[in-house]
C-alpha cells in the first residue's frame, strides 16, 4: 500500500485537541488519532468530534482494548470511528470478538503488539484472528524504564511475520518515522513528540512550527511513493 500519514492527538481535551488536530488536516495528514488521553479524558465525544468536523479524514480509536473486544469495538464504531485498537496480550477471544464487531460495523481492527514477548508470532497470530494492521508499539513506561528500547528493532521481523500493513509507534524521531515505509511499515505515525510537552498531556508546539513540521513530514512520505 502507499505510505500514509497519522497523527496520534494525545491530549487530555477536545479544547486542546480540535485546534492540534485542524493544523494536521492544514498539513495534509491522511489519519486522525483519537489517542488514548483524549479518548481517557473526552470518551466517545471525541470520537464523535473528530468524524463530524473532518468525515473525509479517518479517524482511529486509540482504545487498547483488553477486554470486552466486541462491545467497545461496537461502540467505538457507533460513534464514528473508523479503525479502533485491540492489545496483542489480551485473550484471543478478545481480539476476535472486536474483529467480528469490526466486520458487522463495516469498520477495522489494529492489532497492537506492545509488550508481546514474541512479537513476529503475536503479529502473526492477530493476522490469523482477523485484525486488519499491526501496530509495532513501545510503551511510554516501557522506552523510559528501559533506556534504547524502540520499534525500531522490531519492526523486520514483524513485516516479515505478516503480510497485512505495519505501523511503527512509540519514541521514534522525526526522520526515524519518515523512514519507516522504507522498512516495509508504510503507515507513518507522527505523536506524542510533537503534541506533548514533556511529561505533560499538553499542546507543545506553537501551531506554525507544527504545520511546517507536519507538512514537511507529509513531503517525505508521500514522494516515497512516488519514488523521488
Amino acid at each position: 500500500m502507499e505510505p500514509i500519514v497519522q497523527v496520534s492527538i494525545d491530549l487530555m481535551t477536545l479544547e486542546d485537541a480540535l485546534p492540534v488536530a485542524e493544523i494536521a488536516v492544514e498539513a495534509g495528514v491522511d489519519w486522525l488519532e483519537v489517542g488514548t488521553p483524549l479518548i481517557l479524558g473526552e470518551g466517545l465525544h471525541a470520537v464523535k468530534a473528530f468524524k463530524q468536523r473532518w468525515p473525509e479524514h479517518k479517524v482511529v480509536a486509540d482504545l487498547k482494548t483488553m477486554d470486552a473486544g466486541y462491545l467497545e469495538t461496537e461502540m467505538m464504531a457507533k460513534a464514528g470511528a473508523d479503525f479502533t485498537v485491540v492489545m496483542g496480550v489480551a485473550h484471543w477471544s478478545t481480539i476476535q470478538g472486536a474483529c467480528r464487531a469490526a466486520k458487522d460495523y463495516g469498520i477495522q481492527v489494529m492489532g497492537d503488539i506492545m509488550l508481546a514477548e514474541d512479537k513476529p508470532a503475536c503479529a502473526r497470530r492477530m493476522q490469523e484472528l482477523g485484525v486488519d494492521y499491526i501496530i509495532v508499539h513501545t510503551g511510554f513506561d516501557e522506552r523510559n524504564a528501559e533506556t534504547g528500547k524502540s520499534p525500531v528493532h522490531d519492526v523486520p521481523g514483524v513485516v516479515e511475520a505478516v503480510t497485512i500493513p505495519v505501523q511503527a509507534v512509540g519514541g521514534l524521531s522525526v526522520e526515524q518515522a519518515i523512514g519507516m515505509p522504507g522498512m516495509g511499515a508504510p503507515l507513518v505515525v507522527i505523536g506524542a513528540p510533537l503534541v506533548i510537552d514533556g511529561q505533560e498531556f499538553a499542546p507543545g508546539d506553537t501551531a506554525d512550527k507544527l504545520l511546517d513540521l507536519l507538512r514537511h513530514i507529509v513531503t517525505e512520505v508521500k514522494a516515497q511513493a512516488k519514488g523521488d
